[in-house]
């Protein structure tokens, strides 16, 4: 018997009724949707606030359009680029799994784009009013990689190791946890304490994309990589590198741009 705790069984699906199922993973969606509104409502307070309450709500709507076109359109290319050749219609079928935080970024920053455009609003201005209602999101959304016993780690000897069935018998890293607890509660508490008080326009914007960046770059080391697509390079590096270190590079632009060029 294994010294290290396995995975509990928890079976996707957190309530059927009749032929609806509400997965555990979609529950994360929502209350990540419900964090965004309520710290959203704290900070439509301030005076230096680019929106107004009725505005969150509208900005909310074109954000989960974006979240759940941009992750799925992401998965698709960035993993699933062979499958959908011989598979078109994969596209739509977002029941099936497979979100992409890359592609849902993508798809957050023309859908804000687009409402910024609309409203008359500085698009910096806008987004960074949007970096720190963010990170809860994707905290729980990690929760609910960790539920489904998915995106498991490399195998280790630490003591907090687990063992994932679906996987292997071998104890690895809850890598889950580890985002959960770096790009939810960790970007979420440095995100929020920097924009309690006016910041030049993209500061926010630049720390986030060079905090999440940074912390998944490095969780990668210890995340299995993909099966199907395995290391992409110098037996090491993953797509979920690939695709962060732009966003590294970008928000450390970003952040040297807004402290040159901007005031509060």
């Amino acid at each position: 018997m294994s010294a290290y705790p396995s995975h509990p069984f928890l079976d996707p699906v957190a309530i059927e009724i009749g032929p609806l199922a509400i997965h555990w993973y979609g529950i994360m969606y929502l209350l990540g949707f419900a964090a965004f509104w309520g710290l959203g409502r704290l900070r439509v307070r301030q005076p230096w606030s680019p929106l107004t309450a009725e505005q969150l709500g509208d900005l909310l709507f074109y954000g989960v359009l974006g979240v759940l076109a941009g992750g799925r359109l992401g998965y698709v290319l960035f993993y699933q680029w062979d499958a959908l050749a011989g598979d078109p219609l994969m596209i739509v079928r977002i029941w099936e799994g497979g979100m992409s935080f890359h592609g849902g970024l993508l798809g957050v920053l023309l859908a804000t784009g687009l409402y910024a455009r609309h409203q008359g609003i500085g698009f910096l201005r806008l987004t960074d009013f949007v970096a720190p209602l963010v990170p809860i999101g994707l905290g729980l959304g990690r929760i609910g990689n960790w539920i489904n016993g998915e995106l498991w780690g490399k195998p280790t000897d630490l003591p907090w190791a687990m063992v994932f069935p679906a996987a292997d018998l071998l104890p690895r890293h809850p890598s889950q946890l580890y985002q959960a607890f770096l790009e939810g509660v960790v970007l979420f508490t440095v995100l929020w304490l920097f924009t309690r008080r006016p910041r030049p326009a993209g500061a926010a914007s630049g720390l986030f994309l060079t905090g999440y960046g940074l912390f998944r770059f490095i969780i990668e080391f210890v995340r299995e990589p993909d099966a199907h697509l395995g290391y992409l390079a110098f037996g090491w590096l993953t797509m979920g590198q690939l695709l962060s270190l732009p966003m590294v590079l970008a928000g450390l632009g970003l952040m040297a741009w807004a402290g040159r060029r901007n005031r509060p």
